[in-house]
């Protein structure tokens, strides 16, 4: 999906339902679309901000100017990647509300710098598990264990309202990327299938507008997922690849600075497909079986 026109609305506080405030942090690039959208949910009588964002003086002045006199009573994340987390410690200590929700990604990996895209300060004060709420006055979230996009990842579900905002799993302007070791495809594919048994009125991700068909989508993105997997088995049906060669014959013309997501992405599929029975490697090099 190609970038809306500026101007963006980064930094303005924007009503989406009566319990449900967006703020765009100032932090838009290939990976981001338009930016961070950070989530304020709940009432002045009490509020969780939901993927406080980066750690940016110009991000952290806008949410406290969203939330004014309201009480804080929980910053949450969604999962602990670099556009999503950093903001929640100095945000905790300006209003003196705990960090609550998914936990800490430790990442055991001979890749160099595997946990590079993590936010490795984080610390929560309380993991929720899956089907854990936070609530307040009149509001209601439910912890959805979701991962793939990394392993920590959680959806969480405003109950009264048949909202949910779903951080990077599902976003409204792109698939997401997996990327191993963390990302895992299986975990992934298995998540979107378990938000498909669900009946939620609206997703707000976050990067990109609203989802206001929920199951069409994910049922597009399980298709798509699919699709590039026959795509890849096709390939080492016909001959053996390298991971890089599989990139350039199954992405012609991609934008050259997508190509690292593309290509972990493709792996991922890959290690799943190991993993069922259904390719082998030898070295860097794939093969059908």
């Amino acid at each position: 999906m190609a970038l809306p026109p500026k101007p963006w609305p980064t930094g303005l506080c924007e009503e989406l339902e009566p319990l449900v405030r967006r703020v765009l942090a100032p932090n838009a690039s290939p990976y981001t679309f338009t930016g961070t959208q950070s989530y304020l949910i709940g009432t002045e009588q009490g509020l969780t901000v939901l993927d406080p964002g980066p750690n940016d003086p110009q991000h952290l002045a806008a949410l406290e100017q969203a939330i004014g006199s309201a009480k804080v009573t929980a910053i949450a994340c969604t999962h602990t990647h670099r556009d999503h987390s950093p903001a929640a410690a100095p945000l905790a200590q300006l209003t003196g509300a705990p960090v609550i929700g998914c936990g800490a990604v430790i990442i055991k990996s001979d890749e160099p710098r595997a946990d590079a895209p993590f936010d490795l300060d984080y610390t929560p004060d309380h993991v929720l598990e899956d089907g854990e709420c936070l609530a307040g006055p009149g509001w209601t979230l439910t912890a959805i264990a979701t991962p793939g996009h990394t392993s920590n990842h959680l959806c969480f579900a405003l109950n009264e309202s048949g909202a949910l905002f779903t951080g990077d799993h599902v976003m409204g302007w792109s698939t997401s990327v997996v990327a191993p070791p963390d990302g895992d495809m299986a975990d992934y594919l298995a998540s979107l299938d378990r938000l498909y048994q669900r009946d939620d009125r609206i997703y707000y991700p976050a990067h990109g507008p609203a989802i206001t068909k929920p199951k069409q989508l994910v049922r597009g993105m399980i298709g798509h997922r699919r699709q590039r997997e026959r795509q890849i088995m096709r390939l080492l049906e016909q001959d053996s690849h390298e991971l890089a060669q599989m990139v350039t014959l199954m992405y012609k013309g991609l934008n050259e600075g997508l190509i690292p997501a593309a290509s972990q992405s493709v792996k991922a599929h890959l290690l799943d497909l190991e993993q069922r029975g259904l390719v082998a490697r030898s070295g860097d090099i794939w093969s059908a079986i």
